[in-house]
């Protein structure tokens, strides 16, 4: 039997006016033809490799971002440190270790840096957000707010010329998150809404205020599968895409329609963008595809790949049992349950400037290579990059600066950075 949801609130579209504090929301349509752009990068250096310098041999590129001056921060996840890089390519300095002290990194999952070249580790397991100086001195150490018994950390970025974060804990840069038993079990409410929240970081703990709420897509019935209170998506459910503007409000897409909403503190939604591109309806067709898609990877699958150790208990290894964990998957393709619509856009970014970067759906149902329109917050359509193009740049710089992250066959990560220029 084909499981699809049956019901979504209208197109979605419904939903983007109803979200946030009640103002006077411009809507700007823009075209629905495509103007081809063309963009050519030049390459200015690139850090990671097997063969290079002891410090960029990367082990797990988490996260990647500019400062004002043009300096280049490579968090990497694996070793738990951030390394700054000079415009010239060579390390600056470094930043974190592992450790318990303050400074020291217990848990970090993400990172954010301001334009000033503070650096702030969002660290799990110290819950807290550590921040460092412009030469990466540690500074202070500020609390999570909230409730400690759960802690979800997701994206995070830098609100320019604020000293503060914006961020999601319920979206599509879902990093971690962590439950304390020590007063019981944790008591946390499913969630109304998909809040881009801002964080501030001016006291000893933090302060978090929502900016604007995204749209909730219908869940799944029954328990959420983390217990934390985190929804139980549907496969090819909207995604939440967001990024920060120069003047801190946010570009926000959070539905399956070609609609980016403008927002900012207090102020809520002021200005929704749109373009006539229709979410494409889900047939049982498409759902019988995708399904026998999925089914033939996981048989493409070897065994040595899907047992192996997965723990120590009593001091005796625990390995997985590859039969069962096959037919753990299997069983888990064949009950996917699939939303009724696929959404238009795929990604959302914002370069240093301000302009956005939007990613559409490319020809099949789960693509993300779909041609990338560029938008002003005004609601200026300035063109479209070809699908076939390098895509949107990991993070965006000062001056046409770009960072684009490549894997090679080996798995071996190398931020290649360089300038944008039109035409």
């Amino acid at each position: 039997m084909e499981t699809m949801i049956r019901r979504v609130c209208g197109v979605a579209i419904l939903c983007l006016l109803s979200a946030g504090p009640a103002t006077a929301q411009e809507r700007i349509g823009m075209t629905g033809e495509d103007r081809r752009l063309a963009v050519s990068f030049e390459e200015v250096y690139r850090v990671g490799s097997l063969g290079g310098q002891e410090w960029e041999q990367f082990g797990d590129v988490a996260r990647v971002a500019f400062d004002g001056a043009a300096r280049l921060h490579v968090f990497d996840g694996q070793v738990s440190r951030i390394f700054v890089v000079g415009t010239d390519g060579a390390l600056v300095h470094r930043i974190g270790r592992q450790g318990d002290g303050p400074g020291e990194f217990r848990n970090v999952r993400d990172m954010a840096v301001m334009e000033d070249g503070r650096v702030v580790a969002i660290d799990l397991g110290h819950r807290a957000y550590q921040v460092f100086d412009s030469n990466g001195d540690f500074e202070r150490m500020v609390r999570m707010g909230g409730d400690p018994s759960v802690t979800i950390v997701g994206d995070h970025a830098a609100q320019r010329g604020a000293g503060a974060l914006i961020t999601t804990p319920i979206g599509s840069g879902l990093r971690a998150w962590s439950v304390d038993y020590s007063a019981g079990p944790p008591r946390k409410d499913r969630p109304r809404s998909r809040p881009i929240e801002h964080v501030s970081l001016a006291g000893e703990e933090s302060v978090t205020d929502t900016l604007v709420d995204g749209w909730l897509p219908p869940e799944r019935d029954g328990e959420n599968d983390s217990g934390v209170g985190l929804p139980r998506a549907f496969a090819w459910s909207p995604g939440l895409h967001w990024g920060v503007l120069p003047d801190g409000s946010v570009a926000v897409a959070d539905s399956t329609a070609y609609a980016i909403k403008i927002a900012a503190a207090g102020t809520g939604i002021s200005r929704i963008l749109t373009r006539p591109f229709p979410p494409e309806p889900v047939t049982d067709r498409l759902i019988r595809a995708e399904r026998e898609r999925r089914l033939r990877d996981l048989e493409a699958i070897p065994d040595e790949r899907l047992g192996g150790r997965i723990g120590v208990v009593n001091g005796q290894p625990i390995y997985r049992d590859p039969v069962e964990e096959r037919q753990r998957r299997r069983a888990r393709i064949e009950d996917t349950e699939y939303f009724n619509e696929l959404s238009v856009i795929r990604r959302l970014a914002v370069s240093w400037d301000g302009t956005i970067w939007v990613r559409r759906r490319g020809e099949g149902p789960a693509s993300d290579n779909g041609p990338i329109d560029l938008l002003t917050p005004d609601g200026t359509y300035l063109g479209s990059l070809p699908a076939e193009g390098a895509g949107i740049p990991a993070a965006f710089g000062p001056g046409g600066l770009a960072a684009f992250i490549e894997t090679d066959e080996l798995g071996v990560r190398t931020v290649v950075v360089g300038r944008l220029f039109p035409g």
